[in-house]
């Protein structure tokens, strides 16, 4: 490569070395063409919704060996792009990340930035108080305080490394004075408090899946994916334990993946209202209790 090398010129190199090493993608990038792109913008701090604009721009040798050192050690390490450059978005809205969380993706987070959650008939501005349940980098809870306007933000999660970055993003969202963060095993952490609306994105994937997991998957805290045998470990005691902690009329708003039929069969009295997404079929429920 020489000294007039566009940035077109490193994302078709950084595609095709991706592809001969046969990397896994889904933490915010689903193909190699997307996760390059994303590399590369956010390294040089350009906008990363488009490359388009920026394919002809000429890098500086420093900017050069920059991207060819990143491309280099995603292929190697088989840490996932967002862990190399700190920054994932989610619909938009960018929040750090590094080993200590899982990169977040949710479905839940979808329905909030686009307004997909008018049919639960809830009055999001009259809630007074939600909790964000295992909320790891604290990105449902930051969607949430827009979701929610005049509701005081609750985050609860295990992990006191997944809290600490949580923390980061609710200082660079200016949320500090909306955003309580706690510490502890699911309710554990909130004592008797009870909210009016419960979000959770719980671990949910089952042992035989994680055990299976590509590299790039492994790499993320298994604390974070693992949800027991079948993945619904978890889930169970949301379900069974949240009634105690919401207000009359509130609801529990939960993302379990695949295999709804499970939980129904668990708890035949429940009614589960099973909701979709522009990318997702029947993965997060909402129940009243």
């Amino acid at each position: 490569m020489d000294n007039l090398i566009t940035i077109r010129d490193v994302l078709r190199y950084a595609v095709t070395r991706f592809n001969k090493a046969g990397l896994a993608h889904g933490h915010g990038a689903t193909n190699a063409l997307d996760e390059a792109a994303f590399l590369i913008l956010e390294s040089l701090k350009l906008p990363v919704d488009d490359i388009n604009p920026w394919l002809e721009a000429h890098l500086t040798k420093a900017e050069l060996q920059e991207l060819l050192a990143l491309i280099e050690t995603r292929i190697t390490t088989r840490k996932p792009a967002a862990y190399l450059v700190k920054r994932t978005y989610m619909q938009g809205i960018p929040f750090y990340v590094d080993e200590r969380v899982i990169i977040p993706r949710s479905y839940i987070g979808e329905m909030m930035a686009k307004g997909l959650l008018t049919d639960l008939e809830v009055d999001f501005h009259a809630a007074e108080s939600v909790l964000d349940l295992c909320t790891g980098s604290g990105c449902l809870a930051i969607l949430a305080a827009a979701q929610f306007p005049n509701a005081e933000i609750h985050a609860a999660d295990l992990s006191k490394d997944a809290l600490a970055v949580a923390a980061i993003n609710v200082k660079e969202h200016d949320l500090e004075d909306r955003i309580t963060l706690h510490q502890g095993d699911l309710f554990k952490a909130l004592g008797k408090t009870k909210f009016d609306f419960i979000i959770s994105n719980p671990p949910y994937v089952a042992k035989a899946e994680v055990d299976a997991f590509p590299p790039e998957y492994a790499a993320e805290p298994q604390m974070a994916h693992l949800g027991g045998e079948d993945g619904f470990d978890l889930v169970r005691r949301i379900i069974l334990e949240a009634p105690r902690h919401l207000n009359a009329g509130g609801g529990l708003l939960c993302e379990v993946g695949t295999g709804g039929e499970i939980l129904e069969a668990d708890f035949p009295d429940l009614n589960f209202f099973w909701l979709d997404s522009e990318e997702s079929e029947g993965e997060v429920f909402f129940l009243r209790f």
